[in-house]
């Protein structure tokens, strides 16, 4: 089997159920979005939360997708940066009890936080803090931790550091590695547009995306914006939410429907759709079946608060997994 790595923001989310919608209009945060704020604005956002329910776990999209891969068995490393405090100590163990290779440095600055502002309809909004993760540049890649893996994930909130993402991807070819790509939100995407198209077009080989992304990348709708994309890409998939997901591969399009569940929070839906999607293209299982394991680690994922699948519904994912691979499943606990 294949084995992957990612390179993304080391965070720490803060999960917040909020009451209502106010309090992302007083801090001027479009609903759904992620928006970048600096440590003083964290705070005051932390202060005018700090009555809410919340729970703190390992964040990052890439990240989380990393750490699913990881729980379902799949070798899995990540790269990124954390500060030397209980916070980054947070994120690593995490990482590394669910089985992934870390490869982190420390800085002075804080360990990021992703303050996750969740609606009552069960959007999610985002206030990040990178904090120590922006100190991670392209003059820190080791060619050599690369040379353990088959697959790169990058993840497209690092598209601000251009440098740092054509470096990334310049290695990874180097190294024959298949390379894939999030778009990671639609404001990020607007304000990187030229930088991400010509990532895309030089380098990536899978490129993931949500309808919202995929519209502003390319000014079209879900399926439409599928073709486009196709035609820089070896595999392109665009997720609808409620709606599921298309893919396509040179001709084959696909359409896969999202698992049957009731919604809680669509947290973390993106990333671990993204996970069921490269387990199963790391053990060569067709793009349907690639498809299928998306849509079913992203339905587990969103039946619960956060971005991480509870312990009690692993044995059943494997369960699943191993028979629509035909293999045992990996990893066991």
């Amino acid at each position: 089997m294949k084995k992957i790595l990612g390179i993304g923001n080391a965070l720490v989310d803060i999960m917040t159920l909020i009451n209502d919608d106010d309090i992302l209009a007083e801090f001027s945060l479009p609903k759904g979005s992620m928006q970048l704020v600096d440590a003083s604005g964290s705070e005051r956002i932390k202060a005018e939360t700090k009555n809410f329910q919340k729970k703190l776990s390992q964040g990052g999209s890439i990240a989380n997708t990393i750490h699913g891969l990881a729980m379902l068995g799949a070798g899995a490393g990540f790269i990124g940066s954390v500060g030397r405090d209980e916070t980054g100590d947070i994120f690593e163990n995490e990482m590394k009890k669910a089985g992934v290779m870390t490869y982190l440095s420390r800085h002075d600055s804080p360990t990021g936080t992703a303050i996750t502002l969740v609606s009552g309809d069960s959007e999610r909004t985002f206030a990040t803090h990178l904090g120590a993760a922006v100190e991670f540049n392209a003059a820190d890649l080791d060619p050599e931790i690369f040379k353990k893996f088959d697959i790169l994930y990058i993840e497209g909130y690092l598209i601000s550091d251009f440098r740092l993402v054509e470096t990334a991807c310049r290695i990874a070819r180097e190294q024959n590695m298949t390379i894939a790509l999030d778009l990671a939100s639609y404001n990020v995407v607007e304000s990187y547009l030229n930088e991400f198209r010509t990532i895309v077009k030089d380098y990536v080989d899978i490129l993931f995306a949500n309808e919202d992304e995929a519209r502003v990348f390319t000014g079209l709708e879900p399926v439409e914006a599928l073709a486009e994309m196709a035609g820089y890409t070896m595999i392109s998939v665009v997720k609808t939410g409620p709606a599921g997901s298309w893919l396509r591969q040179n001709d084959e399009i696909i359409k896969v429907d999202p698992l049957p569940v009731k919604c809680e929070d669509t947290t973390g839906a993106g990333d671990l759709y993204a996970c069921g999607f490269l387990y199963g293209f790391a053990k060569n299982l067709g793009l349907e079946k690639c498809g299928v394991l998306g849509s079913v680690m992203a339905g587990n994922v969103i039946e619960t608060v956060g971005t991480k699948i509870p312990g009690e519904k692993w044995p059943s994912i494997r369960k699943y997994i191993s028979v629509l691979s035909g293999e045992n499943s990996g990893k066991e606990q």
